[in-house]
């Protein structure tokens, strides 16, 4: 517990990157280190600056911060990267988060057919139509639709899982009290209750504009394999495309009408090996496990 406190409340700060915190660990496993010794002595162990290394002790010494976290700690699941329930998928990505917060079903963390289902937040009418040909048979067969709470394809594929008693896992840009978007609350409550909602913010952090595409790793890296619905040529969706392959995860794109700027980036990731999907028989995962 005291190395979960400890990664918690270092994360928090600002002035802590994954990259330094993940040099604190490799020296110090418990953190209990960076409590004791003065900033004076961070240099010869970390070298960073003098000045940094007081904002980063002065942040994780304050009250509000230290009462923050419990507050935190209650209302939510905190989950680190030496916890039995970190799920392997995402230890096996490139830059993994050390530590994410939690609400809901966390057995959903080792579901055996996780997919990610992307795409445009301004989906054309062939899309949403399309999504349920595809997707409710997926519900059925036991499938759980990983995303990211965006509008448009997003809040669609959560909803298809919600509504027809199947299982959904939604990755946040910012902390769990200030939900982003926010144009469907009710849709966020009910997943936060029973299914699962993650994010790697402390509940207080609102949404940056960074993090989105920070994010969009873990949304590949929880899944078996990533589903483009519609995709601009230039969007956050190619970025979660790149993440996935550089992950090593199976890519499949809906194809789209000829002309269609929301099916660009489906057809280029086609050409370019991606595999297509006509029917929902197209997507087998999960026997590879």
């Amino acid at each position: 517990m005291e190395e979960k406190r400890n990664l918690l409340l270092l994360q928090s700060s600002p002035h802590v990157t994954r990259n330094l915190l993940k040099k604190m660990i490799r020296q110090d496993p418990s953190l209990a280190t960076y409590n004791q010794i003065p900033p004076e002595r961070w240099y010869d162990q970390l070298n960073i600056p003098l000045e940094r290394a007081q904002k980063i002790r002065n942040h994780v010494a304050l009250y509000s911060v230290q009462k923050s976290l419990d507050e935190a700690l209650e209302r939510f699941h905190a989950i680190i990267f030496s916890d039995d329930s970190y799920p392997e998928t995402l230890k096996m990505i490139p830059d993994p988060p050390l530590a994410f917060y939690a609400s809901g079903d966390l057995s959903l963390l080792g579901h055996k057919k996780l997919i990610s289902v992307i795409g445009t937040r301004n989906p054309s009418s062939y899309a949403l139509p399309a999504m349920k040909k595809i997707f409710l048979p997926l519900v059925k067969q036991d499938y759980c639709f990983v995303s990211g709470m965006a509008m448009g394809v997003d809040q669609f594929a959560h909803k298809l899982a919600v509504h027809n008693n199947g299982r959904t896992i939604a990755v946040l840009g910012s902390g769990f009290e200030h939900v982003y978007p926010k144009n469907d609350l009710s849709l966020y409550s009910k997943m936060a209750s029973e299914h699962l909602v993650i994010s790697e913010h402390a509940p207080h952090v609102v949404p940056r504009k960074f993090h989105f595409p920070e994010r969009n790793r873990l949304i590949s890296g929880l899944s078996e394999a990533t589903i483009v619905v519609e995709a601009r040529m230039k969007s956050g969706t190619m970025i979660t495309v790149d993440q996935a392959l550089e992950q090593g995860k199976e890519v499949y794109a809906f194809p789209g009408p000829v002309g269609s700027e929301t099916s660009e980036g489906c057809h280029a990731i086609i050409d370019q090996g991606a595999k297509i999907v006509h029917t929902h028989h197209d997507i087998q995962i999960g026997d590879k496990r």
